[in-house]
C-alpha cells in the first residue's frame, strides 16, 4: 500500500473526499515527524510507538579496500508495534 492507496481507504472509511483525506493523512504524518524531530515519542495505543534512537559513532571498514572509515553518529527512526497491531497481523 502506498500513500495514494492509504488516502483512498481513509476517504472511504471516513466518508470524506479524497482531498480531505489527503489533508488528514498529511497532517498525521507531519505531526509524527515534528514530534520525532523534537526527540519525542509518539504512542498510538493499540497501534505502536514511533521513537528516535541515537546511534553512536563507530569505526567500519571499506569492503573494497579494507581501509578503516569513521561512521558518524546519527539519529534513527524506530517503530515498535503495539499489542493490537501484533494481534491483528497474527490473526
Amino acid at each position: 500500500m502506498n500513500k495514494n492507496d492509504l488516502v483512498g481507504v481513509v476517504a472511504d472509511k471516513a466518508t470524506i473526499t479524497k482531498a480531505q483525506a489527503a489533508e488528514a493523512v498529511d497532517a498525521v504524518f507531519e505531526a509524527i515527524s515534528d514530534a520525532m524531530k523534537a526527540g519525542e515519542e509518539v504512542r498510538l495505543v493499540g497501534f505502536g510507538t514511533f521513537a528516535v534512537s541515537q546511534r553512536k559513532a563507530s569505526t567500519g571498514r571499506n569492503p573494497a579496500t579494507g581501509a578503516e572509515i569513521q561512521i558518524p553518529a546519527s539519529n534513527q527512526a524506530k517503530f515498535k508495534p503495539g499489542k493490537g497491531l501484533k494481534d491483528a497481523i497474527n490473526g
